[in-house]
C-alpha cells in the first residue's frame, strides 16, 4: 500500500482523497466504492483480482458522507440518494433512468480530475470501474467525457439519465466493458442491467456479461470472471 493521496486539481475544486495499492503503473485500475462503503472496502479485492505486478490500484473516497436511515453514519457516498423515491408505482426497485442529478455530474468531474492526475494515475492503460452507486459514476465518466479509457467495468451497476449517456455510446464504441449483476438483486434492477448491456453491444462495444444468481453484491464467480476479462486485455505486455 502506497497511502492516502490527494490528487491534483483547480483551486477552486474539492478533491479526491485516494487509497492507492501496487506498484508505480501503468496499467492502473481505479474502482469506485458504492453507497455507504468506503474506499477501504476495496484491499481485500487486492489479492483476489489479477493485476500485472508492476500495476497499481486506485481506490478515491467518495466526497460526500451518508446519514441514516439512508446509510450509515461512517459511510461515504458519491451524492446524497433516497431509491425510495424513485421507485415506480407497483414495482419494487428504484429505476433512476430518467435521473438526472446534478451531483452525478459533480461526483464524476472530481474523478475525472483524478484520471488525469500523472502523479496518481500514470500514463498508460486505465481501467475505470465501480460497484453500485460508483459504477454509475464511472459509466458518467465513460459515456460523458472524453477520458481515454481501456476498458469499463460495471459491477451491480444501473443506467442514470439514459438518453444522455445513449447519445455518447458511439464514442466508445469498440471499448472493452465488463458488467456483472445478480439476478435477484433487491437494490437495483437486473432488468434495466440487462437493458444497458444491450444497448452498449448494439453501439459497438465489446461487452462481457456476467449474470449470477444472488443479490446486490461482488461473488467469487464475478472476481474469477472479471479476472478472465482483465487478461484477455493483455495489459501487462
Amino acid at each position: 500500500m502506497l497511502g492516502l493521496i490527494g490528487s491534483i486539481n483547480g483551486c477552486n475544486r474539492r478533491r479526491l482523497a485516494t487509497i492507492v495499492y501496487g506498484g508505480n503503473g501503468p496499467p492502473t485500475l481505479v474502482l469506485l466504492h458504492g453507497y455507504g462503503s468506503s474506499a477501504e472496502q476495496w484491499a481485500p479485492f487486492t489479492q483476489t483480482i489479477r493485476w500485472p505486478s508492476s500495476g497499481r490500484f486506485v481506490f478515491p473516497q467518495a466526497p460526500e458522507t451518508t446519514v441514516p436511515p439512508d446509510g450509515p453514519v461512517d459511510g461515504r457516498a458519491w451524492w446524497r440518494l433516497d431509491l425510495a423515491s424513485h421507485v415506480p408505482p407497483g414495482k419494487s426497485i428504484a429505476d433512476l433512468s430518467a435521473l438526472r442529478p446534478p451531483e452525478l455530474r459533480v461526483a464524476a468531474a472530481l474523478v475525472e480530475d483524478l484520471l488525469r492526475d500523472r502523479r496518481t494515475v500514470p500514463r498508460g492503460p486505465v481501467i475505470l470501474g465501480g460497484y453500485s452507486q460508483g459504477a454509475v459514476v464511472a459509466s458518467e465518466v465513460a459515456f460523458r467525457s472524453k477520458v481515454r479509457l481501456a476498458a469499463l467495468v460495471i459491477l451491480s451497476g444501473t443506467v442514470v439519465d439514459e438518453p444522455s449517456w445513449e447519445g455518447q455510446f458511439r464514442q466508445r464504441q469498440d471499448l472493452p466493458v465488463f458488467i456483472s449483476h445478480g439476478r435477484r438483486d433487491p437494490v437495483l434492477s437486473f432488468e434495466i442491467a440487462d437493458r444497458f448491456r444491450q444497448k452498449l453491444e448494439a453501439a459497438g462495444m465489446h461487452v462481457t456479461w456476467c449474470p449470477f444468481d444472488g443479490g446486490h453484491e461482488i461473488p467469487a464467480i464475478v472476481v474469477v470472471a472479471l479476472n478472465e476479462f482483465i487478461e484477455r486485455l493483455q495489459l501487462g505486455k
